[in-house]
């Protein structure tokens, strides 16, 4: 049997630096959801699929087959058999990944890849509903968390540091706004699963975030 471990927890908690550096330490593959919705758009793109046509990505994306791979230390994402990692990061299907992963369609399609690779392959996947909807039957369960305070820091930090001009606290409020959004919505709300270990990473390094979850790790 597969070991899973799925991070779920709010905008700037930290879960994919913290799933990627889990992944590398024992040796699991992070499954990148993201990437994942990126070469389905790819997929629909290439068939010519328009954005707002539902029965048209309702059709075709069922005939995507997408999977993560680790070859060579490095991410590989395979659609249909095609090695497309190299193709996900344009503007276009930046948009068309933005635009088509709200259909219903996509994500019933990605949720049951993801659930598949995830009984193939001990990995590590993050998200907002991974330990309540994608993987609810994973080993160990942890909500990442941190003050909307210091998530809003984090990101002042990340985008100064890229010479992007930016306000602290137009960034905590959008935050709140995104984590009262996440948790509301109707399909799939943010929430910590029954069975999910709460780890607060307001005052902890990355380090110690993930010393602490591979603590509770039984591998």
């Amino acid at each position: 049997m597969a070991y899973n471990i799925a991070i779920d927890g709010p905008a700037g908690a930290g879960k994919s630096t913290i799933a990627k550096m889990i992944a590398k330490k024992m040796s699991l593959i992070y499954v990148d959801t993201g990437a994942m919705y990126r070469a389905m758009a790819l997929y629909l793109l290439r068939n010519g699929v328009a954005e707002d046509d539902v029965e048209g990505i309702s059709a075709k994306c069922r005939e995507a087959e997408i999977s993560i791979e680790y070859e060579d230390g490095m991410q590989v994402v395979y659609l249909n058999g095609e090695n497309v990692s190299g193709l996900l990061r344009t503007e276009e299907v930046g948009n068309m990944a933005s635009k088509t992963s709200v259909q219903p369609a996509v994500r019933e399609k990605l949720v049951e890849l993801q659930k598949e690779l995830a009984t193939k392959k001990d990995c590590v996947m993050d998200g907002r509903d991974i330990g309540t909807c994608v993987l609810p039957g994973a080993d160990l369960k942890i909500y990442l968390t941190a003050s909307s305070q210091v998530r809003a820091k984090r990101r002042f930090d990340e985008l100064t540091a890229k010479g992007v001009e930016c306000n602290l606290e137009q960034i905590r409020l959008d935050i709140e706004e995104r984590d009262y959004r996440d948790m509301n919505r109707a399909h799939s709300p943010l929430r910590q699963a029954e069975d999910a270990i709460l780890v607060d990473t307001s005052y902890m390094s990355i380090e110690e975030v993930a010393d602490t979850i591979m603590g509770y790790c039984k591998i």
